[in-house]
């Protein structure tokens, strides 16, 4: 149900041309605290991310920077900067659906369970994997299909 969540919120992000990424941030008590889509273009802000623009909503409206016990859903693996934020706001745990082998915060740079840090974070990669997947293939076929629309426009 929360994975389908923060797909809807992904697919809201495409609509308005942004990188179709979604999270939901579950309160066991309280249920969905944080939701959101990355905003990156439109705020024009490199940390606009879906993970973090929850993360800043479920602290308001738990009046807590602290969201333990909170379950963090989002369409893709975290990247480091909000890997980082997840492990300091105390999430216990991200369910998350397509990973990345390339830049994934725990995949590859192991920051959700980093000895180093103060917090270790429970990971459950692939849920809903192919929806997300899609989703984001497709923007991106579409992206440049539109980009190379352009260009041949342009001779």
């Amino acid at each position: 149900m929360y994975m389908r969540m923060a797909i809807r919120e992904a697919q809201a992000a495409a609509s308005e041309g942004e990188v179709p990424i979604g999270a939901m941030i579950v309160h066991p008590e309280r249920g969905v605290v944080g939701k959101a889509f990355n905003q990156v273009e439109k705020l024009h802000d490199a940390t606009a991310h879906a993970e973090i623009l929850a993360i800043t909503q479920a602290c308001q409206v738990l009046e807590n920077w602290r969201l333990e016990g909170c379950v963090l859903y989002v369409t893709k693996e975290p990247c480091p900067m909000c890997a980082g934020a997840i492990v300091f706001s105390r999430i216990a745990k991200v369910v998350w659906g397509v990973s990345d082998p390339v830049r994934g915060g725990e995949s590859v740079f192991h920051i959700l369970n980093s000895p180093s840090l103060v917090h270790r974070v429970e990971c459950v990669p692939g849920l809903m994997e192919e929806v997300c997947r899609e989703d984001l293939v497709g923007f991106f076929r579409e992206l440049r299909a539109t980009r190379r629309e352009k260009s041949d426009g342009e001779d």
